[in-house]
């Protein structure tokens, strides 16, 4: 378990799902994204059945923070480049 601190918010990195690297606010400025997927414990054992386990939320970050976690998520001892930028772009 290792933890990042970013500004005020300090994260436990075994809880990020997801990246979005390279995002834009709605203003224009570059921005990461952090999906943090937390667990939730119900009140009563039935309610497991029917009730999502986790609590997802995504947390945007831009300006410097954005800059230390793009460096941090794409540098070779964190994140291994599943497919390396030499490769030919895949368009969506």
């Amino acid at each position: 378990m290792a933890f990042i601190k970013i500004q005020n918010v300090v994260i436990n990195t075994s809880y990020v799902a997801a990246v979005k690297l390279d995002n834009q606010t709605s203003l224009g400025e570059k921005s990461v994204s952090v999906l943090i997927a937390t667990p939730k414990f119900p009140l009563f054992q039935q309610d497991t059945i029917t009730q999502n386990f986790y609590h997802y939320e995504w947390l945007e970050f831009t300006g410097q923070a954005a800059n230390a976690l793009q460096d941090y998520f794409t540098s070779f001892n964190n994140v291994i480049d599943l497919l390396p930028q030499y490769q030919e772009k895949c368009e969506v």
